[in-house]
């Protein structure tokens, strides 16, 4: 029965399509992850973890918010190799600057992740675009790759420094070798069938003879949907102003800005708090709190952006306010201390990651079901600022919200914050 269903939640699915997206998510958020997992080792802990999160996340947040109207003009090809060279780039200069945690070497890395922030952001921008001409499975694949970014990133960087022992330094510059696998999975994996029809059509287009570039089989040819009804050249929400955008996808945005502003508040500022006497819990050090917070919680993430196949929600409401109610839970256990065990607290943030996640799969999944197919490869693209608005919203009022957290506990008699 369930290998039947299986089978069927799959079937017309290309296997090099599923796998070439799912590489693109993994590869393309994996040093957001790894970057977030390592806050504390890169700052230390007298400097709000915010301060990484936003250096991580105001950059893709800008480029998220304005690329959409120019990286057009870039060839995918082109912006693949971009990609890899900006982020290995970041990741080089985190790992190869000196472990102190004094101002100008915080300085440093954070010009590093700025770079990383960059290239992530126009990735993600960029590989949601080319699910357009490879369908619904391409979909799939990048949201089960984003997911499986998070637990890859934070479960390596935690068993690599707490279990193997492993330096910080050692441990980020083996992940700046990650973006050649991007590059394996675009000019090796990917067919480029579909971007090979799209150069021709726009040749065509040139000479004023050809049709619009849609009816070549874009999405036809690779994916089997039907050819489109022509359109004037003219017609392309390339043209339409900034605002008018924006109100087009507000209603895909604004569940998405709510849940990442709740949850990441939450990973940021409140997690760093959740701490617990060693002795009643599995830990022997505080720094071990928080790796294993960030793991549980990607855990969560990974598996709700693979559930696409078998669970659709149209009401991205609800979860979105679910994730707030998260964020009030636990700021209130932050400061009263009232939940018994430490493990009810890994239920409650694999619930958060479970949360946010189905809200980020299904979002893109309303856009590619309801946005017309001429102007989807935009809406996609567009969309992707509004995590990183809730993200940047987040990491501002994170930098006040941690710091009274841990003040608070220390007033009252539990300084366990202190001593990460």
């Amino acid at each position: 029965m369930f290998s039947a269903r299986l089978r069927a939640a799959f079937n017309g699915a290309d296997i090099r399509f599923c796998t070439a997206f799912w590489l693109f998510g993994v590869i393309n958020n994996v040093l957001y992850v790894i970057i977030l997992s390592a806050a504390l080792d890169l700052v230390g802990p007298s400097v709000p973890k915010a301060v990484v999160l936003l250096a991580d996340i105001l950059p893709s947040f800008v480029i998220k918010l304005c690329a959409p109207y120019f990286i057009h003009v870039v060839p995918y090809s082109l912006r693949i190799i971009i990609f890899a060279v900006v982020s290995a780039w970041g990741m080089l200069l985190i790992a190869l600057t000196p472990s102190y945690t004094d101002g100008p070497t915080i300085t440093t890395k954070m010009a590093g992740v700025v770079l990383a922030s960059l290239s992530s952001g126009a990735g993600e921008l960029s590989f949601l675009g080319l699910t357009h001409y490879y369908g619904h499975f391409s979909l799939v694949g990048w949201g089960s790759g984003t997911g499986a970014a998070g637990l890859i990133g934070a479960g390596a960087y935690a068993i690599a420094t707490t279990t193997l022992g492993l330096s910080v330094q050692r441990s980020l510059l083996a992940s700046s070798f990650l973006p050649l696998i991007m590059l394996l999975s675009f000019f090796v994996v990917l067919p480029r069938g579909p971007l090979r029809h799209e150069h021709r059509a726009e040749s065509r287009e040139d000479s004023d003879d050809a049709p619009d570039r849609e009816d070549q089989g874009l999405l036809s040819d690779p994916v089997g949907e039907p050819p489109l009804a022509r359109k004037p050249p003219e017609y392309t929400t390339r043209q339409l102003s900034w605002s008018e955008n924006f109100v087009r996808n507000l209603r895909s945005i604004f569940p998405l800005v709510l849940v990442y502003l709740a949850e990441y508040l939450i990973n940021q500022s409140v997690a760093p708090t959740l701490l617990f006497p060693l002795d009643e819990t599995p830990f022997t050090h505080y720094r071990s709190f928080y790796p294993t917070y960030a793991t549980i919680y990607q855990i969560g993430v990974f598996t709700s952006r693979s559930s696409l196949p078998f669970l659709r929600i149209h009401a991205l409401y609800p979860p979105s306010l679910l994730q707030c109610l998260n964020l009030l839970l636990l700021t209130l256990q932050s400061l009263f201390s009232f939940i018994p065990s430490v493990y009810i607290v890994f239920a409650i943030i694999f619930w958060e990651g479970l949360l946010g996640g189905l809200v980020y799969v299904n979002t893109y999944a309303e856009v590619r079901e309801g946005v017309p197919v001429e102007e989807r490869e935009f809406a996609l693209g567009a969309v992707t600022v509004s995590d990183s608005a809730g993200i940047s919203v987040a990491g501002l009022v994170g930098l006040g919200w941690e710091t009274w957290l841990c003040g608070w506990q220390v007033r009252k008699g539990r300084d366990w914050c202190t001593k990460l």
